[in-house]
């Protein structure tokens, strides 16, 4: 046991001893120096590294992306030295994430949608007809956005990807009956994609206005949450109804000249592919 008068202050250090290999004992103060000062209580640590956490609040009307952007600025405003460096923790890093596989999950759900429709076609050119409807879907979808003055956020960006297996049923109503009218009553391409537009009008508005109908309560809603849903409604509502006014147009017309260009490129094949004549011997 030790004294208090020896544990109870620092001048106790002087009192101790450290044998040294001669087997001498050797006071502390011989070859140690010591003295009062300010300390941390306690060191954060990110892996191996000190590091110290600065946190933040969003003003009101502010989004995080803007926040982080600002942050991002002043690190290179106020030139930190290169031993230091900062990265963001919690719900910045994963909204910071999310906005860097996005683009990656959206190539991927493309790429995807344009092989099952093209092994169901059996075509090359079909697919990107149907797939030129989602440009309109995303237009509206920002539109939405912006006027509702709702900021991108990563639930906006899942509505956004909701409607590319939303909005692409309304070019599928139309080129499914378009490729069945041209190949078993053989109509021209005007008139299949005409007689489509016609029969399959309904059936799209039908289910446009159920889509619709069914985000329209995310969109005005209120209450515990709604701040959370309200720009996947708005994303949802103002895309289907931004697409719906345009693709009945639009796709008719990406039908008939993907359609011309399909048929000059099998004549330019069939022209480089000449006929050989095979002549018997006698």
């Amino acid at each position: 046991m030790v004294e208090p008068q020896f544990w109870q202050s620092p001048e106790g250090l002087k009192y101790v001893y450290v044998r040294a290999k001669t087997g001498e004992l050797v006071p502390l103060s011989a070859f140690t120096q010591y003295a009062p000062s300010t300390a941390p209580l306690a060191v954060n640590h990110s892996g191996q590294f000190p590091s110290v956490t600065i946190s933040f609040n969003l003003p009101a009307g502010v989004a995080l992306g803007t926040a982080v952007d600002a942050i991002d600025r002043a690190e290179k405003e106020i030139r930190m030295p290169s031993t230091i460096r900062g990265r963001f923790q919690g719900t910045a890093q994963a909204f910071k994430d999310s906005l860097a596989n996005e683009p990656i999950l959206i190539a991927a759900a493309l790429l995807a949608v344009y092989i099952v429709l093209g092994v169901l076609y059996e075509s090359l050119i079909h697919p990107i007809t149907i797939l030129s409807t989602l440009p309109s879907a995303g237009v509206g979808a920002l539109l939405a956005l912006l006027i509702t003055k709702k900021d991108l956020s990563v639930i906006a960006l899942i509505g956004i990807i909701l409607l590319i297996g939303i909005v692409k049923k309304n070019a599928i109503l139309m080129i499914d009956f378009a490729i069945e009218a041209e190949r078993r009553d053989e109509k021209s391409p005007e008139d299949a994609i005409f007689l489509a537009c016609l029969l399959r009008f309904r059936p799209i508005t039908m289910t446009t206005m159920a889509a619709m109908l069914g985000g329209l309560p995310l969109a005005i809603g209120i209450g515990t949450g709604s701040e959370l849903r309200r720009p996947l409604g708005i994303a949802i509502v103002g895309g289907l109804l931004f697409s719906q006014m345009l693709t009945l147009y639009t796709t008719p017309v990406v039908y008939l000249y993907l359609d011309r260009l399909r048929l000059r490129w099998a004549r330019l094949r069939r022209g480089r592919i000449r006929p050989v004549a095979v002549t018997e011997k006698a």
